[in-house]
């Protein structure tokens, strides 16, 4: 999910809550489009109250990648009105710099991180891989498996999952979804850029 997405996501947070948008066909449909995984939803709806449903919703939907806030925004016809007005804040929001604030060339940003930036990347994160890598498209199950094959080596946790997430994806697993991911874990980008150049 894009910055200018998150940053509307928690603007309205109290009024999404307050509109108990997690109490209808919202979690399912996003679990239906692969937004959410089964476990996310059984978290979802296993909260307590509507807000806390629309709570633990919001607080997932941010690193569930680049299609979650459409999405989220097509779930939302139950809600027209909600709809509307979120339709509204997000052609008012102003426009967040791209990506490429990174001070990289477009065409490097389009490349796909090699083992040895992988590598590094690894060795800079620390409790924030799994948030890194959920929004990069890896679900429970694939976190599961990292841990479990390296029970006591964080760095080759990481590096499990990164490889993971480019074989998966592919030609896409490009540097710019890597720093759009590094990004919404609120990584210090100096540190980042120097893996990534």
């Amino acid at each position: 999910m894009d910055s200018k997405h998150r940053e509307l996501l928690r603007n309205r947070r109290l009024e999404l809550c307050s509109h108990a948008v997690a109490d209808g066909l919202v979690p399912q449909y996003l679990y239906q489009e692969g937004i959410i995984t089964r476990d996310q939803l059984e978290d979802i709806c296993g909260q307590a109250t509507s807000q806390r449903r629309a709570m633990k919703l919001l607080d997932i939907l941010p690193t569930r990648g680049p299609k979650a806030f459409n999405v989220f925004v097509d779930s939302m016809t139950e809600f027209p009105w909600v709809l509307e007005n979120l339709k509204q804040h997000c052609h008012k929001s102003p426009p967040v710099p791209e990506s490429t604030s990174l001070g990289l060339p477009a065409n490097v940003l389009q490349n796909c991180p090699n083992d040895r930036q992988l590598n590094l990347l690894a060795g800079k994160l620390g409790s924030e891989w799994e948030q890194v890598l959920g929004h990069l498209g890896l679900d429970h199950s694939d976190l599961y498996r990292c841990k479990i094959q390296h029970p006591d080596n964080l760095h080759s946790q990481v590096m499990e999952g990164l490889v993971r997430w480019k074989q998966h994806m592919g030609r896409k697993a490009t540097i710019q979804c890597l720093w759009e991911a590094l990004e919404a874990a609120e990584m210090d980008p100096s540190e980042i850029k120097l893996v990534l150049q």
